[in-house]
Protein backbone atom coordinates (compact mmCIF):
# COMPACT_ATOMS: atom_id res chain seq x y z
CA UNK A 1 0.00 0.00 0.00
CA UNK A 2 1.14 3.52 -0.92
CA UNK A 3 1.43 6.09 1.43
CA UNK A 4 -1.53 8.38 -0.14
CA UNK A 5 -3.60 4.81 0.68
CA UNK A 6 -2.27 4.14 4.13
CA UNK A 7 -3.73 7.98 4.70
CA UNK A 8 -7.26 7.13 3.11
CA UNK A 9 -7.29 4.07 5.60
CA UNK A 10 -6.76 6.01 8.25
CA UNK A 11 -8.95 8.30 7.81
CA UNK A 12 -11.45 5.72 7.52
CA UNK A 13 -10.58 4.40 10.64
CA UNK A 14 -8.02 1.79 10.12
CA UNK A 15 -5.16 2.65 13.13
CA UNK A 16 -3.44 -0.12 11.39
CA UNK A 17 -2.52 2.28 8.88
CA UNK A 18 -0.83 4.46 11.10
CA UNK A 19 1.51 2.33 12.51
CA UNK A 20 2.42 1.29 9.14
CA UNK A 21 3.24 5.42 8.48
CA UNK A 22 5.09 5.40 11.76
CA UNK A 23 7.27 2.72 10.96
CA UNK A 24 8.18 4.06 7.18
CA UNK A 25 8.73 7.58 8.00
CA UNK A 26 9.55 7.83 11.45
CA UNK A 27 13.25 7.13 11.05
CA UNK A 28 13.44 9.69 8.83
CA UNK A 29 11.76 12.38 10.72
CA UNK A 30 14.29 11.74 14.19
CA UNK A 31 16.91 12.18 11.97
CA UNK A 32 15.68 15.76 10.93
CA UNK A 33 14.22 16.88 13.76
CA UNK A 34 17.70 15.34 15.95
CA UNK A 35 19.36 18.29 14.18
CA UNK A 36 17.60 20.78 15.42
CA UNK A 37 16.09 19.50 19.00
CA UNK A 38 17.83 17.34 22.42
CA UNK A 39 17.21 13.78 22.08
CA UNK A 40 14.44 13.31 24.55
CA UNK A 41 12.25 16.20 22.44
CA UNK A 42 12.77 14.23 19.48
CA UNK A 43 10.32 11.41 20.72
CA UNK A 44 8.26 13.88 22.24
CA UNK A 45 7.77 15.82 18.73
CA UNK A 46 7.38 12.30 16.80
CA UNK A 47 4.84 11.14 19.14
CA UNK A 48 2.61 14.74 18.70
CA UNK A 49 3.25 14.48 15.29
CA UNK A 50 1.52 11.37 14.44
CA UNK A 51 -1.12 11.91 16.85
CA UNK A 52 -1.97 15.14 14.16
CA UNK A 53 -1.53 12.75 11.52
CA UNK A 54 -4.06 10.36 13.11
CA UNK A 55 -6.25 13.34 14.02
CA UNK A 56 -6.29 15.32 10.37
CA UNK A 57 -5.60 12.27 8.33
CA UNK A 58 -9.50 13.00 7.13
CA UNK A 59 -8.34 16.70 6.00
CA UNK A 60 -4.94 15.42 3.84
CA UNK A 61 -5.29 16.73 0.16
CA UNK A 62 -3.17 14.24 -2.27
CA UNK A 63 -1.55 17.38 -3.87
CA UNK A 64 2.06 16.81 -2.92
CA UNK A 65 4.07 14.01 -1.15
CA UNK A 66 2.83 12.43 1.99
CA UNK A 67 6.51 12.58 3.64
CA UNK A 68 6.57 16.26 2.69
CA UNK A 69 2.69 16.97 4.62
CA UNK A 70 4.75 14.85 7.24
CA UNK A 71 7.62 16.85 7.69
CA UNK A 72 5.35 19.98 7.90
CA UNK A 73 3.35 18.55 10.83
CA UNK A 74 6.43 17.47 12.39
CA UNK A 75 8.17 21.08 12.29
CA UNK A 76 5.22 22.79 13.59
CA UNK A 77 4.90 20.22 16.42
CA UNK A 78 8.89 21.11 16.77
CA UNK A 79 8.11 25.02 16.77
CA UNK A 80 5.20 24.14 19.01
CA UNK A 81 7.17 22.20 22.02
CA UNK A 82 9.98 25.55 21.35
CA UNK A 83 7.59 28.12 21.70
CA UNK A 84 6.29 26.52 24.94
CA UNK A 85 9.40 26.73 26.50
CA UNK A 86 9.52 30.32 26.13
CA UNK A 87 12.29 32.71 25.43
CA UNK A 88 15.97 30.99 24.82
CA UNK A 89 18.80 31.59 23.25
CA UNK A 90 20.35 29.02 20.44
CA UNK A 91 23.25 29.94 18.36
CA UNK A 92 23.07 28.47 15.12
CA UNK A 93 26.17 27.24 13.35
CA UNK A 94 27.94 29.76 11.27
CA UNK A 95 26.10 32.44 12.74
CA UNK A 96 27.16 35.17 14.96
CA UNK A 97 24.85 35.51 17.67
CA UNK A 98 21.87 33.64 19.25
CA UNK A 99 18.38 33.87 17.74
CA UNK A 100 15.87 34.44 20.62
CA UNK A 101 13.02 32.27 19.34
CA UNK A 102 13.99 29.15 18.90
CA UNK A 103 11.43 27.72 16.80
CA UNK A 104 13.12 29.99 14.62
CA UNK A 105 16.38 28.42 15.04
CA UNK A 106 14.95 25.43 14.40
CA UNK A 107 13.46 26.38 11.08
CA UNK A 108 16.39 27.99 9.95
CA UNK A 109 18.44 24.76 10.15
CA UNK A 110 16.07 23.05 8.44
CA UNK A 111 16.14 25.86 5.52
CA UNK A 112 19.88 24.94 5.94
CA UNK A 113 19.38 21.45 5.59
CA UNK A 114 17.27 21.51 2.20
CA UNK A 115 19.14 23.93 0.72
CA UNK A 116 22.32 21.93 2.01
CA UNK A 117 20.52 18.57 0.06
CA UNK A 118 19.81 20.05 -2.83
CA UNK A 119 24.23 20.38 -3.28
CA UNK A 120 23.75 16.50 -3.16
CA UNK A 121 22.04 16.29 -6.48
CA UNK A 122 18.85 15.37 -7.43
CA UNK A 123 16.32 12.59 -5.20
CA UNK A 124 17.42 9.50 -6.69
CA UNK A 125 21.68 10.47 -7.66
CA UNK A 126 23.91 7.86 -6.04
CA UNK A 127 24.69 10.38 -3.39
CA UNK A 128 21.77 11.32 -1.87
CA UNK A 129 20.56 8.01 -2.10
CA UNK A 130 23.48 7.15 0.21
CA UNK A 131 22.95 10.29 2.41
CA UNK A 132 19.59 9.58 2.73
CA UNK A 133 19.90 6.17 3.59
CA UNK A 134 23.21 6.26 5.88
CA UNK A 135 22.39 9.34 7.85
CA UNK A 136 18.22 10.03 7.71
CA UNK A 137 17.72 6.19 7.54
CA UNK A 138 20.75 5.39 9.97
CA UNK A 139 21.60 2.35 8.18
CA UNK A 140 24.62 0.80 8.16
CA UNK A 141 27.31 0.87 5.11
CA UNK A 142 26.75 -3.21 4.61
CA UNK A 143 23.22 -2.76 3.85
CA UNK A 144 23.39 0.53 2.64
CA UNK A 145 25.72 -1.31 -0.47
CA UNK A 146 23.71 -4.31 -0.40
CA UNK A 147 19.91 -1.72 -1.10
CA UNK A 148 21.85 -0.21 -4.11
CA UNK A 149 23.55 -3.01 -5.27
CA UNK A 150 27.37 -1.78 -4.99
CA UNK A 151 30.45 -2.70 -2.82
CA UNK A 152 30.68 -1.18 0.59
CA UNK A 153 33.87 1.06 -0.47
CA UNK A 154 31.91 2.45 -2.81
CA UNK A 155 29.27 3.32 -0.11
CA UNK A 156 32.29 4.76 1.92
CA UNK A 157 33.41 6.97 -1.38
CA UNK A 158 29.79 8.48 -1.70
CA UNK A 159 29.26 9.11 1.48
CA UNK A 160 32.98 10.65 1.60
CA UNK A 161 32.19 12.77 -1.53
CA UNK A 162 28.31 14.09 -0.05
CA UNK A 163 29.98 14.98 3.14
CA UNK A 164 32.37 17.26 1.05
CA UNK A 165 29.60 18.81 -1.17
CA UNK A 166 27.57 19.60 2.23
CA UNK A 167 30.33 20.95 3.86
CA UNK A 168 31.05 23.34 1.03
CA UNK A 169 26.85 23.95 0.17
CA UNK A 170 27.34 25.30 3.85
CA UNK A 171 30.39 27.46 3.66
CA UNK A 172 32.28 25.17 5.62
CA UNK A 173 29.38 25.22 9.19
CA UNK A 174 30.25 22.33 11.35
Amino acid sequence: MDDDELIASLAGGDDMALRQLFDRHAPWLAARLRKALPPDDVEDVLQETFLAVWKNAGTYQPRGSVAAWLWVIARNQAAVLLRKRGPATQALPGEGGPVSDPAEAAATRTDLDIAAAAALGPPGCPDREVWRLMYEEDRPVAEVAELMGVPEGTVKSRAHRARRLLRAALGGVQ
